[in-house]
């Protein structure tokens, strides 16, 4: 039921068999070609370009992208912008009924319409490429949609309550050190990424994903009823009865108890989805192939992928600064530099000093900073 993923692996095998099989056209000429063409349809242009290099198709090349002007512009342009970071071959073939002359006063390439024999054929296959890929494309989506919308249904009907708008919640540490929590929101079962959050804890000490958990709810929830924005109509917190138990402390206090739904996302040894867990602390089994079950696991793991991203970075750029804090000469503005400009302390250890001066930093406490960090691993 990965619909992406078994796509990517059909045009991986397609691509492997296209390339073992006895070519279709074999030109003896040998000489290089590029070839294209496209296809139109709801809204969007699907743009299929073959490669010839030696007489031989070499590669592929697929592009789909929303229709904004008119679909011979949309054509021209991508052709244009290829030819700024490509050489010319011997020969492009495009479509016969396509007016190509705006394109041969800008190209300096040969451009040919052929209308009989092979290249007639290769242009063809070209636009039935097109076709194929464009429609494959949109089948693909739709499928996900409708996937999405059983799932969202399934939801609904399990929790009895409409379901549309979720915030999910997950905390990241280590040991209570460099603690965070971010949010994913998705909106019928679709990620909505520029409405993710970040926050890094500031009011628990040391490892408490109970009041952690409590702190993030009620600044989230806080600014939304402050701002007047839309609530959601369901929280997942990834835990149990812990985590759940301080979300709904806290949408207590808030007055939010019974505008929003609660439920935790239970994991098995293998830290994978294997259940959920209601406001009343029950457990409840969802089948694992169905679409509701693929929709949770997929959200589990987003929020995951999400919190841990964020809490490297803030443990990278909390260890670094805490390193940075015994070097002389290393004023607040100067280790803001380095933060800004390396990811980690191996990255400025292997710098030069040249690079550190660059960046505006005096040639003794460059050598200072490269030295004590290196110093620094060699005695661990």
């Amino acid at each position: 039921l990965d619909f992406e993923k078994a796509q990517e692996y059909k045009e991986l095998i397609d691509a492997i068999q296209h390339v073992t099989q006895k070519q279709q056209i074999d030109f003896k000429d040998l000489k290089d070609r590029d070839v294209f063409g496209y296809y139109v349809d709801k809204g969007y242009i699907s743009i299929q370009a073959f490669f010839l290099r030696g007489g031989k198709l070499l590669e592929r090349s697929f592009s789909l992208q929303p229709l904004f002007e008119s679909e011979e512009d949309a054509f021209e342009s991508f052709i244009v912008q290829y030819y700024q970071a490509h050489p010319y071959p011997h020969e492009i073939l495009l479509p016969h009924s396509y007016d190509c002359e705006v394109l041969k006063e800008v190209l300096d390439g040969k451009i040919v319409q052929p209308e009989r024999g092979d290249k007639l054929k290769l242009v063809e296959m070209v636009l039935m490429n097109a076709k194929k890929e464009h429609e494959q494309k949109f089948t693909l989506t739709q499928r996900k949609d409708d996937n999405r919308k059983i799932a969202m249904h399934q939801l609904s009907q399990l929790l009895n309550h409409d379901i549309h708008r979720i915030e999910l919640f997950d905390n990241s540490n280590i040991q209570g050190a460099s603690a965070v929590s971010a949010m994913v929101k998705y909106i019928d079962g679709k990620a909505v990424p520029k409405e993710y959050r970040k926050y890094k804890i500031k009011t628990v000490n040391g490892q408490d994903d109970y009041h952690s958990m409590m702190e993030v709810i009620e600044r989230r929830y806080k600014r939304l009823l402050f701002e007047k924005e839309k609530l959601p109509s369901l929280i997942i917190v990834d835990g149990g009865k812990t985590q759940i138990k301080a979300a709904l402390i806290v949408l207590e206090k808030l007055g939010l108890i019974n505008e929003i739904n609660v439920i935790g996302l239970l994991k098995d040894d293998r830290h994978r989805t294997r259940a959920i867990m209601n406001s009343k602390f029950e457990e409840i089994l969802i089948d694992k192939k169905s679409d509701l079950f693929l929709l949770l696991e997929s959200m589990q793991d987003e929020v995951h992928r999400f919190a841990i991203t964020f809490f490297k970075k803030t443990h990278t750029k909390n260890t670094l600064t805490s390193v940075l804090d015994n070097i002389e000469g290393l004023g607040k503005n100067r280790k803001r530099t380095l933060l800004e400009n390396f990811e980690s302390i191996e990255d400025i250890k292997h710098t030069s000093v040249e690079k550190l001066k660059s960046l505006g930093i005096p040639t003794d406490v460059a050598t200072r900073v490269i030295e004590h960090l290196n110093k620094e691993s060699n005695n661990k």
